[in-house]
């Protein structure tokens, strides 16, 4: 797959990665605050190797979100 320009990219492509980038940075920025304001025993796992996996793309928000939060600290 060749790369591509900004430039050469359609309007709807822009759109596109304009919105999934805005997304992926919403999903990282809730579960690092999350994370930040959370006490550790209501953590599954250290708390930096989290702080770490929330960076990679959609993955890590979603992997922190759904495995990384206790659930009995809902309660």
């Amino acid at each position: 797959m060749p790369n591509r320009n900004w430039s050469d990219l359609s309007p709807q492509q822009r759109t596109g990665m304009i919105v999934a980038g805005a997304v992926q940075l919403a999903l990282a920025a809730a579960a690092w605050t999350d994370l930040a304001r959370r006490p550790a025993e209501q953590v599954n796992g250290p708390k930096g190797v989290w702080a770490v996996v929330i960076a990679v793309n959609f993955v890590g928000p979603i992997a922190y979100l759904v495995f990384g939060r206790r659930r009995d600290a809902l309660r």
